[in-house]
């Protein structure tokens, strides 16, 4: 093992920094699982040099969830390689934005279609000598007759590919191309990033590129969905011919894994898959047995959904054993399990025709059995909960997962070891619990090491969007009182609400602009979101400033890098708590019986404060940074809440009442 410094890419620490390496090398070294809580500014990224140190012959892998924290870790390791030149490192995209092939239906499905025609033709054509795919006028003239719209072969992976005789086994061998080759040796050695990879593959499939610039690396860094998905995790290890447990884990924005690991493991049913698998069963009828049986439980499903469209509430609980009953009425069916492996069967068979035909959209058949499956399963898994949306004469039914721990647990101890990192995993005892439950677990907590004079922290005492004050117009006329104060800053400015719904009404009572700065609404639908979210940034660079108005846990709240003069400042409206249901309550219910009172903190009350956290925390993203941070709602001021923020947080939040708060601006005001 190296030592850390040899590692280290920086000419000195910053406070608490080399601490926080150390921890995680002595966790490479150790192996198990550790947890790090580290404000914006700590250095987390070079958690990867540690690794590095401590590794051995162990590759390393970078779990991301967006494309800027994946070129966060490409920035590092580049310095890392200014010390240490003989570092290798890949990423991988997912194939939905690099795929240069079109077609319609979804890229994987594709590629993986495409890929074995591909490869069975390229066979053919090499075992009567021609072993340079690409160069085949045969392949060529099949890839120009081909419909682009449902493409059968694809030019990209047959230019990655070439024949060799196999001199133990005999006969001929598919192995990358001298071309492709050169592309991934050139990927691990510079600094191609993702945006230029297409053109800089000249032709080559980019996901083969990066797949081939993966097996050699020391470290490939990748998104949630390859480490989360055990489908993709399982095929790209086997790609990468590497286990489990030879490879050092590092997962960022770690606060972000329960969503994610529940988003995947869920699944729905709308109206129009149901319709949609009536309508694929009936072509089906002739040439399976088993599909008129299947075809007899699809209208129960259908009066099913049909009897919740009377229901007065938008979301709630459906139970899963009168599902299953009414699904087998009347049918030959004794139980819901023999549907699940006709629906199984029909399913595979569905997309393998599909397959043949180039058409790789998932089908509607595939969609209803995996429900089937999960809310099968669900019946008898507490982690699962079988709930149903009515909105506009339109029902869906979903099994949701409620509970991460599981999988986190499986994939993290199967790994040589696992380090997770964020900057808003506090209080670190409850996401311990919420992530691994018992499980042991190494943690680590660093201050905050900003300068303290460069921040102004606030909480106002007077205001709160609790739902019985919602209507009160004084609350109301205070909490607009708040934001024409805050508005008072210099700079860029942020406000972040609960809902859309408590968005607009500050909106319109706050008017278009608020003490000369124009006040730009985050919209609902991500294309306008983008223009509107680049035209705010850019006020800084013309000498102005404007006052953006956003959603808690929205598309303008996480995930984004406000550097510099971006924003100034940010102010938490609320407490961003999930609307209160039937459904939430029984999530609740299911963490108290899990974790006793700290249940309903873990299940409920955490996720408002890290999406409040995660909001403010746009603001300070280097030391030279300047800006106001406030919450303007007393309940941060309660025990249960203000003992959830970062102890940074906790130790510097002045309370105030509304005049004070002015007062506070303005002295923050003249000092910049």
């Amino acid at each position: 093992m190296d030592p850390l410094e040899d590692w280290f890419p920086y000419p000195s620490f910053r406070p608490n920094q080399r601490e926080m390496l150390e921890f995680a090398a002595e966790t490479a070294r150790d192996g198990g699982i550790a947890m790090i809580d580290a404000p914006t500014g700590s250095g987390k990224s070079s958690v990867v040099s540690a690794l590095l140190s401590a590794r051995g012959t162990k590759k390393v892998v970078v779990a991301v969830r967006t494309i800027s924290q994946l070129a966060t870790f490409i920035r590092e390791l580049e310095l890392v390689r200014k010390v240490k030149p003989t570092l290798t490192f890949a990423y991988l995209v997912g194939k939905r934005s690099m795929c240069p092939l079109g077609g319609e239906g979804d890229p994987y499905r594709r590629c993986e279609a495409v890929k074995a025609f591909s490869s069975s033709l390229m066979r053919e054509r090499a075992q009567k000598g021609s072993l340079v795919p690409n160069e085949d006028p045969e392949i060529q003239t099949q890839i120009r007759k081909m419909d682009q719209e449902h493409p059968l072969l694809c030019p990209y992976f047959i230019k990655s590919r070439v024949f060799v005789k196999d001199t133990e086994e005999g006969g001929l061998r598919m192995v990358p191309s001298g071309a492709l080759r050169d592309r991934a040796t050139q990927v691990r050695r510079k600094n191609i990033l993702p945006e230029n990879l297409n053109a800089f593959c000249r032709g080559l499939c980019p996901y083969e590129t990066m797949m081939q610039a993966a097996r050699g690396a020391d470290v490939l860094i990748c998104n949630f969905h390859h480490l989360f998905n055990d489908d993709v995790r399982d095929q790209l290890y086997a790609n990468l011919d590497i286990k489990p447990e030879d490879v050092l884990l590092l997962i960022d924005e770690a606060h972000n894994c329960g969503d994610v690991v529940e988003g995947i493991q869920s699944v729905v049913l709308e109206a129009r898959v149901l319709e949609g698998t009536m309508t694929e069963l009936a072509h089906l009828s002739k040439h399976m047995k088993t599909v008129n049986a299947v075809r007899q439980v699809l209208p129960n499903v259908s009066r099913f959904m049909d009897d919740l469209k009377r229901s007065p509430k938008g979301e709630d609980w459906f139970d899963p054993a009168i599902f299953h009953r009414m699904a087998i009425r009347g049918t030959l069916y004794k139980g819901l399990e023999e549907v699940v492996e006709d629906l199984s069967r029909i399913a595979d068979r569905v997309s393998e025709k599909n397959k043949n035909a180039g058409i790789y959209k998932e089908s509607a058949v595939e969609q209803f059995s995996e429900f089937m499956y999960r809310v099968f399963r669900a019946g008898a898994d507490p982690t699962f909960l079988t709930l149903y949306r009515s909105s506009e004469g339109e029902v869906e039914l979903e099994v949701r997962n409620i509970d991460p721990s599981g999988k986190m647990q499986e994939i993290c101890e199967a790994h040589a070891a696992a380090v997770l990192i964020s900057g808003t995993l506090s209080p670190l005892d409850a996401y311990m619990k919420y992530f691994f439950g018992d499980l042991e677990v190494s943690t680590k907590s660093l201050p905050n090491s900003f300068p303290r004079e460069n921040r102004l922290l606030a909480c106002a005492n007077d205001v709160t969007t609790t739902y019985r004050k919602r209507r009160d117009p004084l609350n109301t006329e205070r909490i607009v009182g708040y934001i024409r104060a805050f508005a008072q800053a210099p700079g860029n400015l942020a406000i972040y609400f609960p809902s859309y719904q408590l968005l607009n009404t500050y909106a319109e009572a706050c008017g278009s602009r608020v003490n000369g700065k124009k006040v730009y609404v985050e919209p609902r639908e991500s294309g306008e979101a983008t223009a509107t979210l680049r035209e705010f940034v850019g006020l800084p660079e013309r000498g102005r400033a404007g006052l953006l108005f956003a959603v808690c846990g929205g598309k303008w709240s996480e995930g984004l890098d406000y550097r510099g003069e971006m924003l100034r400042g940010a102010m938490v409206v609320g407490l961003p708590l999930a609307p209160y249901n039937n459904v939430r309550r029984m999530v609740i219910d299911y963490y108290k019986h899990k974790f006793g009172r700290e249940g309903e903190f873990i299940s409920y009350t955490l996720p408002a404060i890290n999406r409040a956290t995660q909001a403010l925390g746009r603001v300070l993203r280097t030391p030279e940074d300047t800006g106001v941070l406030v919450f303007a709602e007393q309940r941060f001021l309660d025990p249960g809440v203000k003992d959830g923020l970062p102890p940074w947080m906790q130790q510097e939040m002045k309370e105030c009442g509304l005049e004070e708060f002015m007062r506070l601006v303005l002295t923050w005001k003249k000092r910049r």
